[in-house]
C-alpha cells in the first residue's frame, strides 16, 4: 500500500523536475526583454517548434569576445563546454581551446562549421556575420545520416554581443528549431531542451571565462 501511495508522489516530483529543466533549457540567464527581442537570423526558422534564449554578462568588450566565437566548432576550437560533459555526451569531441587561434578567424558567409566528425556530415553554415556584433549559423544536418530520409531538423543559432553603457558586454545566444515527424518533436521537447540548458550554460560560462582572462 505504501508503495502504491509513493508512485503518484514520484510522478509529481518527476514532472516538476522536468518542468524546471525545460524552463531553464529555454530561458537560462536571459531577461524577458531579451527573449522578446527580434534578433538576426530569426527569419531562418520562421515558425519554430522550440526557441531557447540564454544570456550572460561578460566583463570584456565585444571586440575581445568576438574572436572566441568565430573559431568555435568541432575540430576547431570546440564549443567551450565542460570537459566532463563532452566525455559523457560527445566522446568524439576534443578539449576546447583556451587561446585565440589566428588561422580560425577568417570565416565568412557560407563557411561550414563542423559539429561532428566528417563521417557524420553534421555541421552549420554561416548565414549571417556582423563582426563584433552577431554570428548566425544554420543547420539541417543535426540528425544521424540514417534518420534523414524519415525525419528532419531545421535549426538556427545566433550569438549576439551588445555593449553595456557601464562597460562590459551582454552575450545572448538564441536557438530556434522545427522538427518532424511528431515523435522527433516530442523527443526534442523532453530531452533536447533540458540538454540545451546544460550545454548552453557551459558554453556561455566558457566564453566568459576565456574573454575575461
Amino acid at each position: 500500500m505504501s508503495r502504491a501511495r509513493g508512485l503518484p508522489a514520484a510522478t509529481v516530483a518527476g514532472g516538476v523536475l522536468l518542468a524546471v529543466a525545460n524552463h531553464l533549457g529555454r530561458t537560462y540567464g536571459s531577461t524577458p526583454a531579451e527573449r522578446a527581442a527580434a534578433l538576426p537570423g530569426d527569419e531562418i526558422v520562421p515558425r519554430p517548434s522550440a526557441v531557447t534564449d540564454h544570456a550572460i554578462t561578460i566583463a570584456a568588450e565585444p571586440g575581445e569576445i568576438w574572436p572566441w566565437l568565430v573559431q568555435m566548432g568541432w575540430g576547431r576550437a570546440g564549443w567551450y563546454t565542460a570537459r566532463w560533459v563532452d566525455r559523457l555526451l560527445f566522446p568524439a569531441n576534443g578539449p576546447s581551446a583556451d587561446r585565440i587561434v589566428p588561422e580560425l578567424q577568417d570565416i565568412s558567409l557560407g563557411t561550414f562549421i563542423p559539429d561532428g566528425p566528417p563521417h557524420t556530415e553534421c555541421g552549420l553554415i554561416v548565414e549571417g556575420l556582423e563582426p563584433e556584433r552577431a554570428l548566425v549559423l544554420h543547420s539541417t544536418t543535426h540528425l544521424p545520416l540514417s534518420w534523414r530520409e524519415h525525419a528532419s531538423a531545421d535549426w538556427s543559432w545566433v550569438f549576439v554581443l551588445t555593449p553595456l553603457p557601464a562597460g562590459g558586454t551582454r552575450f545572448h545566444f538564441r536557438s530556434r528549431w522545427v522538427t518532424s515527424p511528431w515523435w522527433l518533436t516530442a523527443a526534442a521537447a523532453l530531452a533536447l531542451v533540458p540538454a540545451d540548458f546544460l550545454m548552453s550554460r557551459d558554453m556561455l560560462r566558457g566564453v566568459k571565462q576565456r574573454a575575461e582572462s
